[in-house]
């Protein structure tokens, strides 16, 4: 039985973020991971000068963890901004209407932009600049959907909570819990009394960052998981290796399907919520409960490329959300990926990217690839102009990849953190439990390892 300090099963961002740490500590460790590749959801193939990002395909600027480990990774002057004009759209009534500029995460920093805007009926932009004179309220975990009526209206809620908020989710904005996903908000609420006045406030004290609020890498974003696999020892990462049970304590023995077993002083335990539960169930049937208890979503991303002649209506900016409401367009969110990132594809081709499934498709995975090119080509087609049939088409299917930390979550993972530290030296990480994208996973997967050497006495 081979033996490490540290064991990390699952082999995404967390997981390879929380290795990378454990190297430059010097502890000795190896990672297990199912998958025939590290990365987990962030997968970049490049295909006939085409370069498509299956996931995630961008980094937020306001949460440094991911671009800080970018610079140590060496790959700080690669980054890219997005494209300007960085116009993203709500499609409303089958137009696509842009969300104006002076706004954050959809909500107002300045009132210029909001008074022309047609996203919201006047009467829908009058509710909505009610927040100034608003008491305050809440306190208490809430909705995503409920805090927006509560601070801006119904009509916010709809147009901008919905598709922008628990969109990027995949998840139900009468469900996704407000403190858990977007705690600047809360706070925000908390502090000024108005969400809008304190946005206002910290735009000008800190501008925007020049290049706008997110960054990629010109290979896409797989270049991270390639820099970050290349700086651990060699060996130390085993894919096509599943785990499949932990028995404890310490030191801990994790069982493999295809190997021998492995003993660890300290095991990071850095899967999906609902893998994390089966992994766990021999060793604490009520820690296994309440991870299995986090609901996930699946989602497909479909890329296509055409000729940029066969565009007749050409769209500048970033892409465009779909509110549930717009029962006739299938796609959750679509993005035009040339206009947003420079050297995606071949000169004088045109790369899109539609988004469907999540909780208002959960179907998506019973349907077939021509179905999902044929669904998401109709709806570029429609807002675009398209003549033709795409010369490119890539579907890719990601299976309960969507966490939702939904109305509870806070109080749940103060239970698994309870229950955890009956078994010193376990530790959990990932997208399910403290933080979904890839900055959160980095910062939450390096923290752990950080807590880790401590336990080991590093």
């Amino acid at each position: 039985m081979a033996e490490v300090d540290v064991a990390v099963v699952g082999g995404g961002m967390a997981g390879l973020a929380a290795a990378y740490e454990l190297h430059r500590h010097g502890v000795s460790f190896v990672l297990i991971d199912a998958a025939p590749r590290p990365g987990g959801v962030v997968r970049t193939e490049r295909v006939d000068g085409f370069t498509l990002d299956a996931g995630p395909d961008s980094l937020l600027v306001q949460k440094p963890a991911a671009l800080e480990l970018c610079r140590e990774l060496g790959l700080g002057p690669r980054l890219v901004p997005t494209r300007e004009p960085r116009t993203a759209y709500v499609l409303r009534n089958r137009r696509l209407r842009p969300l104006p500029a002076a706004s954050v995460l959809g909500i107002p920093t300045a009132v210029g932009p909001w008074v022309t805007s047609d996203l919201l009926s006047p009467a829908g932009r009058l509710r909505l600049a009610a927040d100034l004179v608003l008491p305050r309220g809440g306190g208490s975990d809430e909705s995503v959907g409920s805090f927006f009526r509560r601070r801006f209206g119904a009509e916010a809620a709809e147009y901008i909570a919905e598709p922008l908020l628990a969109g990027i989710h995949a998840g139900d904005v009468d469900r996704l819990s407000m403190p858990a996903l977007f705690p600047r908000l809360v706070e925000a609420e908390r502090a000024a009394g108005s969400v809008i006045r304190a946005f206002r406030r910290k735009r000008r004290a800190a501008p925007r960052p020049a290049g706008g609020l997110f960054r990629s890498l010109p290979g896409g974003l797989e270049e991270m998981v390639d820099a970050l696999a290349a700086t651990l020892p060699p060996g130390a990462v085993r894919c096509r290796m599943r785990a499949v049970a932990l028995r404890g304590p310490a030191p801990y023995t994790v069982r493999l399907s295809t190997a021998d077993p492995i003993s660890a002083r300290s095991v990071i335990i850095a899967t999906p919520a609902h893998v994390t539960a089966t992994l766990v169930r021999p060793l604490d049937q009520r820690l296994a409960a309440l991870c299995d208890e986090i609901p996930y979503t699946s989602t497909a991303t479909v890329l296509l490329a055409y000729p940029q002649a066969a565009v007749r209506r050409p769209r500048r900016g970033s892409g465009f959300v779909v509110p549930r409401g717009e029962r006739a367009v299938p796609l959750m969110a679509g993005s035009w990926v040339t206009s947003k990132w420079p050297g995606r594809a071949p000169e004088g081709q045109v790369l899109l990217r539609g988004f469907l499934g999540g909780v208002r498709d959960p179907h998506v995975q019973e349907r077939s690839e021509d179905e999902l090119i044929e669904q998401t080509h109709a709806t570029f087609a429609g807002l675009l102009g398209l003549d033709r049939g795409p010369s490119l088409a890539r579907v890719y299917r990601w299976e309960r990849a969507n966490p939702q930390h939904n109305v509870g979550h806070l109080v749940r993972l103060a239970a698994i953190e309870t229950r955890l530290r009956h078994w010193p030296g376990l530790f959990v990480t990932g997208a399910g439990f403290r933080g979904v994208g890839i900055p959160d996973c980095v910062a939450d997967g390096r923290t752990m390892a950080r807590a880790t050497t401590d336990w080991l006495g590093r």
